[in-house]
């Protein structure tokens, strides 16, 4: 559909709560595929609305390496976690930057999916760090608020 332009660091919305989603309709079909055309433009794994902008608990998530494999989560929390594991992380709203970022190793997700069906999410390693970052979004929490000694730059192509 469309590239939205990213948000980044500095920008209000970024630290705004988020409204759940009450029913789909034809703007929010359009939003999550403009959301998950704008994260592959951008060579992501996860974005949130709020990161385009829009104020509502949208996240799209794809680990996969080919890109085919999208994950679409409408109000979703975190009903489990275990475990804990400590890497970089960045972020698309952080352009060029990383920090090191403590996450649970394992998360569980209750969502809503693009059909307005519940659905129940479990990742390990960089799902479940991609989970709790996104997640994290819609309540106005950036990574760089978590990141352990701060941020730094990146080497171009290590984002």
């Amino acid at each position: 559909m469309a590239i939205r332009n990213i948000r980044t660091y500095g920008d209000s919305c970024l630290t705004k709560e988020c409204k759940p989603v009450k029913e789909m309709n034809r703007k929010l079909e359009v939003l999550i595929e403009d959301m998950l055309d704008t994260m592959y433009d951008a060579n992501g794994v996860g974005l949130a609305a709020p990161q385009v902008g829009i104020l509502k608990q949208v996240v799209v998530i794809d680990i996969s390496a080919d890109g085919d494999s999208p994950i679409v989560l409408i109000n979703p929390e975190i009903i489990e976690m275990d475990g804990e594991q400590t890497g970089e992380e960045g972020c698309l709203s952080v352009p060029g930057k990383s920090g090191v970022v403590t996450r649970p190793n394992y998360v569980k997700v209750k969502a809503l999916d693009e059909n307005m069906e519940e659905v129940i999410y479990e990742g390990t390693e960089l799902l479940a760090r991609a989970f709790c970052h996104e997640i994290d979004h819609l309540h106005g929490i950036v990574y760089v608020s978590k990141a352990e000694g701060g941020i730094h730059d990146v080497a171009r192509g290590d984002e």
